[in-house]
């Protein structure tokens, strides 16, 4: 694929951002982190439509706090249709990894994820797709 170059103006406060974003993931380059920036754009663009899709989600959270269990287990009833799997691993004496595989319409999965990752206590969520259709 050929490349084709075309200059960009940012305020200095967003290019700082964009200078940290590119430190702090590895990119060689702003190019490299802009183009990753505008496939993930594009990609979570083409989750809003109701493609069939398959996935995980993954949340990190303190497993001293069981509240969050059993209210991971509440909000996860409500979406049994498209959960083929939910797993719990104990990384240590604190922390859970969760981790559930899912298939279904792109929009479902999403709504999943959010509420899966809004729950309070939740460290660390996130939701991976890709079309199965």
């Amino acid at each position: 694929m050929t490349l084709k170059r075309f200059g960009v103006s940012l305020e200095e406060g967003l290019l700082e951002s964009l200078d940290l974003y590119v430190d702090k993931n590895g990119f060689s380059n702003r190019s490299q982190a802009i183009r990753f920036l505008i496939k993930k754009n594009v990609a979570e663009e083409k989750w809003q439509c109701n493609h069939i899709v398959a996935g995980t989600i993954i949340i990190m959270y303190d497993r001293e706090k069981k509240e969050i269990a059993s209210k991971i287990t509440s909000i996860q009833q409500d979406y049994k249709e498209v959960i083929l799997s939910s797993s719990q691993y104990y990384i240590n004496e604190n922390f859970c990894l969760h981790i559930v595989t899912i298939m279904g319409t792109a929009l479902r999965l999403t709504d999943l994820s959010d509420k899966l990752t809004a729950i309070k206590g939740i460290t660390h969520g996130k939701l991976v797709m890709s079309r199965a259709d």
